[in-house]
């Protein structure tokens, strides 16, 4: 089953690039962050689906967690990990488990601990040790859902799975999670990744609208870490070799290639059993550490990256990175993929994102999908917003290109580039 699930996921990709055009990213005050721009060597790591008091699988360390074993290799080395950790899956039922070494091997219908009726050795809910061991360690927590319930449709490998389908349902999943948080431990989470990378609902909404309703940046990755699947050797000692040498080896071809590569790179772990039930990650992450020491990185939290730089394309050697930071906390001036894009044309629906407030811009969209309940242009309510205000004649085009912009708000300018725009703002 891994082979068919590897098989599908490049297979998807060739589909996509074929017979999909090109992804259109729009402005959006939620980004997809898959890495940072630095030549710092710095970068995170992520643990997904955690914490787990489950023993690591086959067991070397006399029985201790999955989730204490991670946190005493990474102590070692001194890095600090962003852990992903959902809430408690024991609300997940009627269920049964599939096939060890298929996608459903957890659940055929939802994910559990390590499959069915051990919900209470995994989740924030069931783990406070694990969670304040976590903080006081000084690593950081992310929503990775409270149930772990895919927010939409995904036919290949979970077409089975039970989804939440609304913009409404995927807030309440999280807010839970994000109170227990808040209520036990007085943290404050600011990241979220959608269980499975699903991002579109059947009401128009998408996980970047939950995004904004949490005030989260959806938190992705730009390099496998691959202790998620399974092997398809028989042999249990050599699959979990093959499984462990499969973590370490592309990393270090891609270090011996360019000894930056990872510079401002988040990767992705698993603080879960693999679809065969073993814990690569137990015996692998320490190896991948050893390779990153080697070559000089320091393994830091996602938010010690965004405090570096929270663009994917824009340093802290430009002579706007600091006014453009500062404004991204405000307006949406940044793609949803990260970049900025600074020397392309401005929009006028990219104008409209950058004077419109942020309540209005959202609000007034938000509205505009639920009467529709289809996907309504990403600038529709900044537009709105503008045109009441006489900024922007009623019925311009979100994709025309800036050719003058609203007095008093800008300095002179000699182009209408996103840089010489930006530039100009008077940020009032």
């Amino acid at each position: 089953m891994s082979l068919i699930v590897k098989i599908g996921k490049k297979g998807k990709k060739i589909v996509k690039k074929v017979l999909q055009p090109a992804e259109k990213h729009n402005l959006s005050y939620t980004r997809r962050i898959e890495r940072i721009k630095t030549d710092r060597r710095i970068c995170a790591m992520t643990f997904d689906d955690g914490p787990m008091d489950l023993p690591v699988s086959p067991d070397r360390f006399g029985g201790k967690s999955l989730t204490d074993v991670l946190l005493d290799t990474l102590a070692e080395f001194g890095a600090k990990g962003t852990f992903d950790v959902v809430g408690d899956t024991s609300e997940n039922y009627p269920d049964k488990a599939g096939k060890v070494g298929s996608a459903a091997w957890g659940g055929v219908k939802y994910d559990h601990y390590p499959d069915i009726h051990q919900d209470d050795k995994g989740g924030a809910e069931h783990n406070d040790r694990l969670i304040h061991r976590i903080l006081a360690e000084g690593h950081q927590i992310t929503n990775h859902g409270y149930r772990h319930i895919i927010f939409g449709k995904k036919p290949f490998v979970y077409g089975a799975r039970v989804y939440l389908g609304s913009l409404d349902k995927a807030v309440e999943d999280l807010q839970k999670l994000d109170k227990l948080m808040w209520d036990r431990y007085g943290y404050q989470i600011t990241l979220h990744r959608p269980p499975h990378y699903v991002d579109k609902m059947q009401d128009g909404f998408t996980s970047y609208d939950v995004c904004d309703k949490m005030g989260y940046q959806y938190m992705a990755a730009s390099f496998d870490g691959a202790g998620w699947l399974p092997s398809t050797l028989s042999d249990p000692e050599a699959a979990l070799e093959a499984e462990v040498n499969a973590m370490v080896e592309p990393m270090r071809k891609a270090l011996e290639k360019d000894p930056d590569f990872f510079c401002g790179q988040i990767i992705f772990q698993k603080d879960g059993y693999n679809m065969g039930k073993r814990t690569p990650v137990a015996f692998g992450l320490r190896k991948q550490l050893e390779l990153l020491k080697e070559y000089g990185y320091q393994v830091v939290t996602v938010d010690t990256l965004l405090a570096e730089s929270p663009f994917a394309d824009l340093g802290r050697d430009d002579p706007l990175f600091e006014k453009l930071n500062k404004l991204q906390q405000e307006r949406a001036v940044v793609y949803s993929d990260n970049c900025l894009r600074l020397d392309a044309v401005m929009t006028c629906g990219e104008l409209a994102m950058l004077l419109a407030p942020k309540e209005e811009a959202l609000g007034r969209r938000w509205a505009a999908v639920r009467r529709s309940g289809k996907h309504e242009n990403a600038y529709w309510g900044a537009m709105d917003w503008c045109a009441e205000q006489g900024l922007l004649p009623r019925g311009t085009k979100p994709d025309a290109p800036v050719t003058a912009l609203p007095e008093g708000l800008f300095a002179p300018v000699s182009d209408f580039t996103r840089r010489s725009v930006y530039g100009a703002y008077k940020n009032q």
